[in-house]
């Protein structure tokens, strides 16, 4: 760490190939890229891009304990990556079990009663963590069934303001929602234990 205050400490950068490389890992050793085959038409496409960003948001969440999961970024900034999860956990419910499959379900942690509820409740408890994966890894599972029982990517959802987004926008929109919090996530990892790559 270098010098300062504990809470103004910044921890030193490092990856796990070394100095040289921005990679957050060796890419023969990294799950992302276990097939190197591209995809071939639409739905192999957008499903390979979410299945990577889902993996990366898993990867840079890898080997923290809850404080540091719970640990935000910079004041007065909400958001921490188990903020993150609990977030993804809702938008997912959101997009596949209430707007596509049209079912009744709450919202998991979003609430219209309170600001920001999804990230204030993130806090550094075991319970909460363990919570907040098991939840995000069950939406994840409801998604993906519902995407492989699913005739064609031309399948309409319905919106409470009455538009009808077929599956193929809901997947461009859950790769566009995760890459700009992998974003978020890259910085909030190096933040917390200096771990940078891509």
């Amino acid at each position: 760490m270098a010098e300062g205050s504990e809470r103004d400490a910044v921890p030193e950068r490092w990856n796990a190939v070394g100095a040289a490389s921005g990679m957050w890992m060796d890419m023969a050793l990294d799950p992302r890229f276990a097939t190197r085959t591209a995809p071939e038409g639409e739905r192999a496409t957008l499903l390979e891009y979410l299945q990577r960003y889902r993996l990366t948001m898993e990867m840079k969440c890898a080997d923290l304990d809850a404080a540091q999961l719970a640990s935000r970024s910079v004041p007065p900034s909400t958001m921490s990556l188990l903020g993150l999860i609990r977030h993804m956990a809702d938008v997912e419910r959101h997009w596949f079990r209430r707007v596509m499959a049209q079912s009744d379900a709450p919202f998991l942690y979003w609430s219209e009663d309170v600001p920001d509820a999804e990230w204030l409740g993130a806090v550094a408890d075991p319970a909460v963590v363990d919570d907040a994966w098991r939840a995000w890894r069950g939406e994840v599972a409801f998604a993906e069934k519902f995407v492989a029982d699913s005739p064609d990517l031309g399948v309409k959802g319905f919106e409470p303001d009455g538009s009808s987004p077929e599956l193929r926008s809901v997947l461009v929109h859950m790769i566009e929602e995760y890459a700009r919090h992998c974003g978020h996530a890259d910085m909030l990892r190096e933040r917390i234990d200096g771990r940078i790559g891509r």
